[in-house]
Protein backbone atom coordinates (compact mmCIF):
# COMPACT_ATOMS: atom_id res chain seq x y z
CA UNK A 1 0.00 0.00 0.00
CA UNK A 2 1.40 3.39 -1.04
CA UNK A 3 1.64 6.02 1.66
CA UNK A 4 0.45 9.55 0.83
CA UNK A 5 3.20 11.91 -0.26
CA UNK A 6 3.82 14.67 2.24
CA UNK A 7 5.35 17.94 1.07
CA UNK A 8 8.59 18.80 2.87
CA UNK A 9 8.30 21.59 5.44
CA UNK A 10 9.17 25.06 4.25
CA UNK A 11 12.53 26.21 5.62
CA UNK A 12 12.75 29.38 7.68
CA UNK A 13 15.02 30.87 5.04
CA UNK A 14 12.42 30.18 2.34
CA UNK A 15 9.68 31.68 4.52
CA UNK A 16 11.72 34.84 4.97
CA UNK A 17 12.67 34.98 1.30
CA UNK A 18 9.06 34.67 0.17
CA UNK A 19 7.94 37.40 2.58
CA UNK A 20 10.68 39.85 1.54
CA UNK A 21 10.03 39.20 -2.15
CA UNK A 22 6.28 39.63 -1.57
CA UNK A 23 6.80 43.00 0.17
CA UNK A 24 9.02 44.24 -2.64
CA UNK A 25 6.77 43.24 -5.51
CA UNK A 26 3.65 44.33 -3.64
CA UNK A 27 5.11 47.84 -3.50
CA UNK A 28 5.44 47.79 0.29
CA UNK A 29 9.21 48.11 -0.14
CA UNK A 30 10.45 50.19 -3.05
CA UNK A 31 13.82 50.51 -4.79
CA UNK A 32 16.28 52.19 -2.44
CA UNK A 33 14.35 51.38 0.74
CA UNK A 34 16.29 49.90 3.63
CA UNK A 35 15.03 46.48 4.70
CA UNK A 36 14.42 46.21 8.43
CA UNK A 37 15.74 42.73 9.20
CA UNK A 38 14.68 42.83 12.85
CA UNK A 39 11.10 43.80 11.96
CA UNK A 40 10.83 41.03 9.38
CA UNK A 41 12.21 38.45 11.81
CA UNK A 42 9.77 39.60 14.52
CA UNK A 43 6.79 39.60 12.15
CA UNK A 44 7.54 36.04 11.08
CA UNK A 45 8.41 34.85 14.59
CA UNK A 46 11.86 33.67 13.57
CA UNK A 47 15.45 34.58 14.35
CA UNK A 48 17.44 37.07 12.33
CA UNK A 49 19.73 34.41 10.81
CA UNK A 50 17.26 32.98 8.22
CA UNK A 51 16.31 36.56 7.28
CA UNK A 52 19.98 37.28 6.64
CA UNK A 53 20.29 34.09 4.59
CA UNK A 54 17.23 35.08 2.57
CA UNK A 55 18.68 38.51 1.84
CA UNK A 56 21.93 36.96 0.61
CA UNK A 57 19.90 34.76 -1.76
CA UNK A 58 17.93 37.78 -2.99
CA UNK A 59 21.17 39.67 -3.56
CA UNK A 60 22.20 36.89 -5.94
CA UNK A 61 18.92 37.48 -7.79
CA UNK A 62 19.80 41.22 -8.03
CA UNK A 63 16.66 42.10 -6.05
CA UNK A 64 18.54 43.23 -2.94
CA UNK A 65 21.77 45.21 -2.45
CA UNK A 66 23.91 44.58 0.63
CA UNK A 67 26.75 47.11 0.78
CA UNK A 68 29.36 46.26 3.47
CA UNK A 69 28.35 47.30 7.00
CA UNK A 70 25.31 49.25 5.80
CA UNK A 71 22.55 46.67 5.91
CA UNK A 72 20.26 45.56 3.10
CA UNK A 73 18.37 47.69 0.58
CA UNK A 74 15.90 47.03 -2.21
CA UNK A 75 18.01 47.13 -5.36
CA UNK A 76 17.35 49.72 -8.06
CA UNK A 77 15.16 48.09 -10.67
CA UNK A 78 14.05 49.73 -13.89
CA UNK A 79 11.18 48.77 -16.14
CA UNK A 80 13.70 47.40 -18.62
CA UNK A 81 15.24 45.27 -15.84
CA UNK A 82 11.84 43.63 -15.34
CA UNK A 83 11.32 43.12 -19.06
CA UNK A 84 14.85 41.70 -19.42
CA UNK A 85 14.12 39.21 -16.66
CA UNK A 86 11.09 37.91 -18.55
CA UNK A 87 13.02 37.91 -21.80
CA UNK A 88 15.61 35.63 -20.20
CA UNK A 89 12.87 33.47 -18.74
CA UNK A 90 11.30 33.25 -22.18
CA UNK A 91 14.53 32.26 -23.89
CA UNK A 92 15.19 29.41 -21.46
CA UNK A 93 11.52 28.36 -21.40
CA UNK A 94 11.47 28.45 -25.19
CA UNK A 95 14.45 26.11 -25.34
CA UNK A 96 12.71 23.77 -22.89
CA UNK A 97 9.55 23.82 -25.03
CA UNK A 98 11.59 23.06 -28.15
CA UNK A 99 13.16 20.07 -26.43
CA UNK A 100 9.77 18.95 -25.13
CA UNK A 101 8.25 19.08 -28.62
CA UNK A 102 10.41 16.14 -29.67
CA UNK A 103 9.77 13.92 -26.66
CA UNK A 104 6.69 14.88 -24.62
CA UNK A 105 4.39 11.83 -24.31
CA UNK A 106 0.77 11.88 -25.44
CA UNK A 107 -0.41 11.48 -21.84
CA UNK A 108 1.36 14.71 -20.88
CA UNK A 109 -0.15 16.54 -23.84
CA UNK A 110 -3.60 15.42 -22.71
CA UNK A 111 -2.77 16.57 -19.17
CA UNK A 112 -1.81 20.01 -20.51
CA UNK A 113 -5.17 20.21 -22.27
CA UNK A 114 -7.00 19.39 -19.05
CA UNK A 115 -5.04 22.05 -17.17
CA UNK A 116 -6.08 24.68 -19.73
CA UNK A 117 -9.70 23.58 -19.52
CA UNK A 118 -9.59 23.95 -15.73
CA UNK A 119 -8.07 27.41 -16.03
CA UNK A 120 -11.07 28.71 -17.98
CA UNK A 121 -13.39 28.22 -15.01
CA UNK A 122 -11.02 28.39 -12.04
CA UNK A 123 -11.09 31.41 -9.71
CA UNK A 124 -8.23 33.85 -10.23
CA UNK A 125 -6.42 32.70 -7.09
CA UNK A 126 -6.14 29.19 -8.56
CA UNK A 127 -5.11 30.17 -12.08
CA UNK A 128 -1.61 31.12 -10.98
CA UNK A 129 -1.09 27.59 -9.63
CA UNK A 130 -2.49 26.01 -12.79
CA UNK A 131 -0.31 28.28 -14.90
CA UNK A 132 2.73 27.09 -12.96
CA UNK A 133 1.64 23.47 -13.41
CA UNK A 134 1.24 23.98 -17.17
CA UNK A 135 4.75 25.33 -17.66
CA UNK A 136 6.32 22.89 -15.20
CA UNK A 137 4.88 19.95 -17.16
CA UNK A 138 6.49 21.26 -20.34
CA UNK A 139 9.78 22.05 -18.64
CA UNK A 140 10.03 18.58 -17.15
CA UNK A 141 9.31 17.05 -20.55
CA UNK A 142 12.45 18.76 -21.87
CA UNK A 143 14.50 16.13 -20.07
CA UNK A 144 17.17 18.68 -19.14
CA UNK A 145 18.13 18.99 -15.48
CA UNK A 146 20.19 22.07 -16.28
CA UNK A 147 17.27 23.88 -17.88
CA UNK A 148 15.02 22.93 -14.96
CA UNK A 149 17.54 24.38 -12.49
CA UNK A 150 17.78 27.68 -14.36
CA UNK A 151 14.01 27.91 -14.76
CA UNK A 152 13.46 27.32 -11.06
CA UNK A 153 15.67 30.30 -10.23
CA UNK A 154 14.26 32.58 -12.93
CA UNK A 155 10.66 31.59 -12.25
CA UNK A 156 10.82 32.39 -8.56
CA UNK A 157 12.54 35.76 -8.89
CA UNK A 158 9.80 37.81 -10.55
CA UNK A 159 6.44 39.22 -9.44
CA UNK A 160 3.31 37.06 -9.39
CA UNK A 161 -0.40 37.75 -9.29
CA UNK A 162 -1.12 38.54 -12.96
CA UNK A 163 -4.47 36.74 -12.90
CA UNK A 164 -5.67 38.67 -9.86
CA UNK A 165 -4.42 42.06 -11.05
CA UNK A 166 -5.35 42.08 -14.75
CA UNK A 167 -8.81 40.95 -15.76
CA UNK A 168 -7.79 40.53 -19.41
CA UNK A 169 -4.66 38.49 -18.65
CA UNK A 170 -6.68 35.25 -18.53
CA UNK A 171 -7.77 35.67 -22.15
CA UNK A 172 -4.28 36.59 -23.34
CA UNK A 173 -2.60 33.79 -21.42
CA UNK A 174 -5.17 31.23 -22.59
CA UNK A 175 -4.52 32.13 -26.20
CA UNK A 176 -0.76 31.87 -25.70
CA UNK A 177 -1.04 28.57 -23.83
CA UNK A 178 -3.21 26.99 -26.51
CA UNK A 179 -0.76 28.06 -29.21
CA UNK A 180 2.04 26.45 -27.23
CA UNK A 181 0.05 23.24 -26.78
CA UNK A 182 -0.85 23.13 -30.49
CA UNK A 183 2.82 23.44 -31.41
CA UNK A 184 3.73 20.63 -29.00
CA UNK A 185 1.01 18.37 -30.39
CA UNK A 186 2.32 19.06 -33.90
CA UNK A 187 5.88 18.30 -32.77
CA UNK A 188 6.78 21.68 -34.25
CA UNK A 189 10.06 22.56 -32.55
CA UNK A 190 10.50 26.04 -34.03
CA UNK A 191 6.94 27.18 -33.32
CA UNK A 192 6.95 25.75 -29.79
CA UNK A 193 10.04 27.77 -29.03
CA UNK A 194 8.84 30.98 -30.70
CA UNK A 195 5.36 31.10 -29.15
CA UNK A 196 6.76 30.30 -25.70
CA UNK A 197 9.28 33.13 -25.96
CA UNK A 198 6.52 35.50 -27.08
CA UNK A 199 4.33 34.41 -24.18
CA UNK A 200 6.95 35.47 -21.66
CA UNK A 201 7.56 38.75 -23.46
CA UNK A 202 3.84 39.42 -22.93
CA UNK A 203 4.39 38.49 -19.28
CA UNK A 204 7.17 41.05 -18.97
CA UNK A 205 4.90 43.83 -20.18
CA UNK A 206 2.20 42.69 -17.77
CA UNK A 207 4.68 42.62 -14.90
CA UNK A 208 5.70 46.22 -15.57
CA UNK A 209 2.05 47.31 -15.72
CA UNK A 210 1.30 45.46 -12.50
CA UNK A 211 4.22 47.02 -10.64
CA UNK A 212 3.20 50.43 -11.97
CA UNK A 213 -0.28 49.92 -10.51
CA UNK A 214 1.25 49.03 -7.15
CA UNK A 215 3.30 52.20 -7.05
CA UNK A 216 6.59 50.37 -7.30
CA UNK A 217 8.41 53.29 -8.97
CA UNK A 218 6.70 56.17 -7.11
Amino acid sequence: MDLPRVAPPTSLKTTALQEIRRRIFAGELRPGDKIDQDEIADSLGISKLPVREALIALELESIVDMPPRRGAFVAPMTRDDVRDHYWLLGVVSGLAAARAATRIPAASLDALGRILDRMTTAPSRDRETLNFEFHRTINRASGSRRLLTELKVLGSAGPHGFYETHNDWSETADRDHREILAALRARDVATARAVTEEHFLHGGDRAVNMLESRGFWK
